[in-house]
């Protein structure tokens, strides 16, 4: 865990843009592609104080297409509901509000949808609010590598929203997620992480998909 998690500064890197004028700084948060469950696939998150922040448990086999995956607080509360969209030419996720167990009632926040070109193309995914949430009303375009932990969500304008940053000394499945609270927040920005996971994870998606990904 202390390798994971070590108490130490955050190193140098690209930021977030911030307001001066702001209260609240951009949300730091470890990233561990590990649940703490045995015999569970998922996420173990931990603020920039070391505590858990979220996890996601999944069970069943690693690797294998999901149709759904929640994101819970450190109680187990689930906090979001990813589902992946059926019948989509393009992998599709919709994130919403909380337990979705009733998709009648659950309230969509966020459409994730990857982006197929038979071009080498830096954008990896395209994200569209489905509501009223503190996520910007303009679309977001996710850019970089999420196989290399180098990745940023950006707003209209060209600004990071949320960053993923590789970690020193860790390897791949332990890495830094930076979130601006005021335009996206540190639950949502964790959601987009897990959708790009499904996305571009070793040995998901359609090979047609994978072809085009290691074009990009």
């Amino acid at each position: 865990m202390a390798k994971v998690h070590p108490n130490a500064a955050v190193a140098p890197g690209p930021t977030i843009t911030s307001n001066p004028s702001a209260d609240e700084p951009p949300a730091v948060l470890t990233v561990w592609r590990k649940s703490l469950l045995f015999n569970c696939d998922g996420f173990t998150v931990f603020d920039a104080k070391g505590n858990l922040a979220f996890r996601v448990d999944c069970y069943g086999a690693s690797g294998h297409r999901r149709a759904e995956v929640v994101l819970m607080d450190v109680a187990g509360k689930p906090l979001l509901t990813l589902r992946r969209k059926k019948f989509s030419l393009a992998e599709h996720w919709v994130i919403y509000d909380g337990d979705a167990a009733d998709p009648a009632k659950s309230k969509p926040l966020l459409s994730v949808r990857r982006h197929v070109s038979l071009r080498a193309s830096k954008t990896l995914a395209h994200v569209t609010p489905l509501a009223s949430t503190t996520a910007a009303e303009a679309a977001f375009v996710v850019e970089g590598s999420y196989g290399r932990r180098a990745c940023a969500v950006r707003d209209t304008r060209g600004d990071a929203v949320a960053q993923v940053r590789r970690k020193e000394s860790v390897g791949d499945d332990v890495f830094r997620l930076v979130a601006d609270p005021r335009r996206l927040g540190a639950p949502l920005a964790m959601g987009l992480v897990i959708a790009l996971d499904e996305m571009f994870a070793a040995g998901r998606g359609s090979s047609l998909l994978r072809r085009t990904w290691s074009a990009a």
